[in-house]
């Protein structure tokens, strides 16, 4: 069996999740350099931040899903669930990550303030409840925008 990049490009779950994907991250590196004041373009593939690409992925996943095979069908029960578990972890276990990585950071930097950046915990792991709102939203709009053009 052979496969083509049409093959991938008819499949709307996964097309309208990447744009999702593609379109918060683009929006996370333009607000990061608004706020800071330069840009950073790993930012561009990098995790937390404002908005969530995660929530954004899996809420368009789920919201394809729904149009295309229904509420009541299989395929937006496994959708809806994964971005649950999905966007429920971005807010619990990888938001306190990213806060022990801070701190753990600043006590590195106060032991040894020559520490090198790649000695440093990873500090961008985690979303906060609005980050991932606002990745949800994005996800939704971006899904019914790609579905319905």
């Amino acid at each position: 069996m052979t496969f083509t990049i049409n093959d991938i490009l008819r499949n709307d779950m996964l097309v309208s999740a990447l744009f999702s994907w593609a379109a918060a991250q683009f929006l996370k590196t333009i607000i990061y350099a608004i706020i800071n004041k330069s840009i950073d373009f790993t930012r561009l593939v990098g995790d937390g931040g404002m908005p969530s690409g995660h929530s954004a992925t899996v809420t368009a996943l789920s919201v394809t899903a729904a149009i295309e095979y229904g509420l009541d069908s299989p395929v937006f029960a496994l959708a809806f669930v994964f971005a649950i578990v999905v966007m429920h972890d971005a807010m619990g276990v990888r938001l306190e990550a990213s806060k022990h990585a801070v701190m753990l950071n600043n006590l590195f930097e106060l032991l040894d303030p020559e520490i090198s950046p790649e000695q440093k915990l990873k500090e961008f792991l985690g979303h906060t409840p609005t980050q991932v709102v606002a990745g949800a939203i994005l996800g939704f709009l971006v899904a019914i925008v790609y579905y319905f053009m």
